[in-house]
Order: C-alpha cells, then sequence, then structure tokens
C-alpha cells in the first residue's frame, strides 16, 4: 500500500468517525494513528528514516518499536511542545478576562484605533507580534482580547477571529527567526536581511488578502462567540458594562501580554545584540524560552486576577476551570499530533520527492505545490518546509532568471496548505475560539488557502518585476 493511499484511507476514517459517529476529536484522531501505524511498512520507515537523517542503528530502532509505544510517543512528543504552553496560556487567558485586564486592553484599543479600526488593530499587531514570536504563542496571547472585543460587537466575532489568525500565521513560514524560514534560507545561502525583507512584502500582500476574505466571510456566514469551560460570555458582558475605575489599570493589564513577547524577543535576538556577552545571552535563552516566559507571565496574570477578585475560593475555582479547559486542549491536540507524525512516518515526504521529479514545469509553481501537498498530508508546516527543500535542492542551480529567495517564499506561502485535522494549530485555534469543525475549516483552513494562493501570485509577479539577477 502506498503513503498517499494510507493518507487517504486514514484521513477518511478521521472524518468518518468525528461526522458520521459522533466520536470525540481526541478519539478519532487516535484510532487514525493507529490504522496509519499498522499500515506502515517497515520499508516505509527507513524511507522516512533517511529523509530524516537517521543511521542504521536508530532506523532499525523505530521500525522495531511496538505499535502502541509508537502512537504514545507521538503523542508525548506533541505533548511536551505545547503542554506547557497551552495550560499556561489558559491561565493567562482566564486570568484577563476574568480580572477585567482584557477588557481594559480593549478599551485603549477602541480609543486609539478607533471602533471601525478595531479589526486592522487585530490583524496588524498580530503580524507585528508574530515576527520575532511563534504564532501559537501570540494566538493564546490574544484569544482573550478577540474574545472581550467581540462582546461589544458579536456579529464581528468572526472578523477579528480571522485578523488575528491572518496577521500572525504568515510570518511563521515567511519571516525568520522561525524555524521555517530560517532553514529555508541557510540551506540555500540566501542573506537573512533579503529574507526577512523578502517575508515583510509578501507577508503584508497575503495578510491584506486574508483580511479580505475575514471581511467576506463574516458576511455569509454567522460565528456566534460562545461560552467556554474557563469564561462564559454573560461574564464578559458584565466587564463591559463596568465604569473604567472598576477596571484594573492598562499598564498591569498588559503586562501579561508583553511580556512574554519581550522575553522571548530578547532570547531570539540575544547572541545578535550581545555576540560576545555569554552570560547575559544564557540568562536571556533560560527566562526568554516560551515555556519558562509565559509561566513568569502565568504569575503576573494570577496576581492580576487576585488583586481583583480578593476571594480564596473565587480565585481557586477561576484557575480550576482554566486549567480543566486546557487539560481537554491538550489531548485533543496531542492525538492530533500523534495522527501527523504517523502519517509522516509512512515516508509521504520521500513519496512526493519522487513524484515532483517526475514532472517539469516551472519552479515557483512547483515548489509551493510540493510544499502544499507535504503541508496537507501531514500537518507541519515545518517539516512541508524542509521536505520541499529536499525536492527542490535537485532542480535549483545557480542560473535562476529569479534571486533564490523568491523560491523560500513559495515554499514558505506553499506551507500554508491545507490546515487541518492533522495539524495541532487546527485544534488549539478550534478550541480556544469555540469553533465547531466545520466552522473551522471555513473561518482557518480556507483563510490559509487563500493567503497561501495570494502568496503565490505576488511571489511570482516579484520574481517578474523585480528579479534581483
Amino acid at each position: 500500500m502506498s503513503s498517499l493511499l494510507i493518507i487517504l484511507l486514514a484521513t477518511a476514517l478521521v472524518l468518518f468517525c468525528i461526522v458520521k459517529l459522533k466520536l470525540h476529536a481526541a478519539i478519532s484522531l487516535l484510532l487514525g494513528a493507529v490504522f496509519t501505524a499498522l499500515c506502515t511498512s517497515p520499508e516505509m520507515i527507513a524511507a522516512f528514516a533517511m529523509q530524516k537523517g537517521l543511521n542504521d542503528a536508530e532506523t532499525l530502532s523505530l521500525q522495531q518499536i511496538s505499535l502502541g509505544k509508537k502512537v504514545a510517543q507521538a503523542f508525548g512528543n506533541t505533548s511536551a511542545k505545547v503542554g506547557i504552553l497551552v495550560a499556561l496560556a489558559s491561565v493567562i487567558g482566564a486570568a484577563l478576562m476574568r480580572s477585567g485586564a482584557a477588557e481594559r486592553i480593549i478599551r485603549s484599543i477602541l480609543k486609539i484605533f478607533g471602533k471601525q479600526n478595531s479589526s486592522l488593530a487585530m490583524l496588524t499587531g498580530s503580524f507585528t507580534l508574530a515576527i520575532p514570536v511563534f504564532f501559537d504563542t501570540v494566538f493564546y496571547l490574544m484569544i482573550p482580547l478577540v474574545k472581550s472585543l467581540s462582546i461589544r460587537n458579536p456579529k464581528k466575532f468572526s472578523l477579528y477571529l480571522m485578523a488575528t489568525i491572518a496577521g500572525g500565521v504568515m510570518a511563521h513560514s515567511l519571516i525568520p527567526p522561525t524555524p521555517g524560514p530560517l532553514f529555508v534560507a541557510e540551506e540555500m545561502g540566501i542573506d537573512l536581511g533579503a529574507m526577512i525583507i523578502g517575508g515583510l512584502v509578501v507577508g503584508i500582500i497575503t495578510i491584506l488578502a486574508g483580511y479580505l476574505y475575514a471581511i467576506w466571510a463574516n458576511k455569509k456566514w454567522d460565528l456566534p462567540v460562545r461560552d467556554a469551560t474557563d469564561v462564559k460570555v454573560a461574564d464578559l458582558q458584565n466587564f463591559s458594562a463596568k465604569t473604567n475605575n472598576e477596571l484594573p489599570g492598562l499598564a498591569i493589564s498588559i503586562l501579561p501580554v508583553l511580556l512574554p513577547i519581550l522575553l522571548i524577543t530578547g532570547n531570539t535576538f540575544s547572541e545578535i545584540v550581545f555576540p560576545k556577552n555569554v552570560k547575559l545571552i544564557s540568562i536571556l535563552k533560560t527566562i526568554g524560552d516560551a515555556n519558562f516566559a509565559l509561566l513568569i507571565s502565568a504569575l503576573v496574570a494570577m496576581w492580576l486576577l487576585w488583586s481583583q477578585v480578593k476571594d480564596h475560593q473565587k480565585f481557586k475555582s477561576f484557575i480550576s476551570e482554566a486549567l480543566s479547559s486546557a487539560g481537554m486542549i491538550i489531548l485533543i491536540t496531542s492525538a492530533g499530533g500523534a495522527f501527523g507524525q504517523m502519517l509522516q512516518q509512512t515516508g509521504i515526504g520521500a513519496e512526493v520527492a519522487n513524484l515532483a521529479g517526475n514532472f517539469q514545469i516551472a519552479l515557483l509553481p512547483m515548489a509551493f505545490f510540493v510544499t502544499a501537498l507535504v503541508r496537507s498530508a501531514q500537518g507541519s508546516a515545518t517539516v512541508a518546509m524542509i521536505t520541499a527543500m529536499g525536492v527542490m535542492s535537485g532542480v535549483v542551480n545557480d542560473q535562476l532568471a529569479f534571486h533564490p529567495v523568491y523560491l523560500a517564499l513559495a515554499i514558505g506561502c506553499g506551507s500554508k496548505i491545507f490546515a487541518w485535522m492533522n495539524d495541532s494549530a487546527f485544534w488549539i485555534i478550534t478550541k480556544m475560539s469555540g469553533m465547531k469543525v466545520n466552522e473551522a475549516i471555513r473561518h482557518f483552513s480556507m483563510l490559509l488557502v487563500v493567503m497561501a494562493l495570494a502568496g503565490l501570485v505576488a511571489v511570482m509577479t516579484l520574481s517578474i518585476l523585480f528579479p534581483f539577477v
């Protein structure tokens, strides 16, 4: 059985379990992961291991591991990446909303940008923050603001949500220092300055396209603000009715949002700004780790919450509800990650590489669609970019008719099609925003498709108008 056939059957199984049998998403995804692992042959695992650069001993170990342990390890790998972040982000979000801090921030945003431009504020703010910080972290921190802002105008909830997603998601694949674009730039010998500038230009074009789609989708489909486990809509409405004197100050309100961003950014650029200060770099790397930065922010947020409620029972209840909500998100996200990792082990990357070598099509669209196919098949944008780079390395030579940065940007745009159930970010966004699966496909997956295609058009046009060779 080929990798592509396994992926199609596994995908159909997950969809059948969720849509027809109405099984919980976590159970459906785990069943998909087990089915995929059962169908994956030792030869497929060997091809996957070769692509990952594993030695013979590591390859043999991967082939011999039991099915249950294999799925459990994949589940644990995803949980290790997002578990602490989701838990702490839920605490921060609940504290911001329960304390009234989110309401204070929204009032300040509306005062600066005006009610009519609040969605643009979400768009530009998310895009700017996502350059030094991973998109998922930015989303964790901004979703409380999106919900609080939507209380004033529930009909624009999807617009605010999609503007936040559109602003942040493209930076992850276009602008270093995030791993995907950083790897591609280094492998192709592209100056990081050129990659950053190119990523900014194409990124702005894509987020504007995404914003236009968000406006259209907001008018076409109604997306209600739903109650969450940790915070009810009625609670947010109560905060919107309070006077400014009843809310915490702006500085302390925004600190839990800005603090992790500043710490993570400091970590990202520490070696550039302080190249010779080893001790300072070490400190910045420690406190700038995403898990540690969000822990510090969570402590500040909890102190803020306590200063407002001053009731042990309420405080304990609010934190417990936040962690309970986070637990379900972590479970579903980890199951989705296990499914995605099992798909990767079928050797889909190598199979796509072989298929791509048999088709002589234009270089930029080829790079885009190879990346898109791998992304849709296994769920990881970074893995898709690395795989596509391996494919394109065999066809790229020194006689390109344009600067190689355009090829890197085409790969980055291709990594945004098609985010769905095998992508952990799909479940994080779906659950934290209260969307159903079909709503997430409309408001997240299709949003990414629009931005990715707009990015491809922009890259091809710019490579013709400004080849820089």
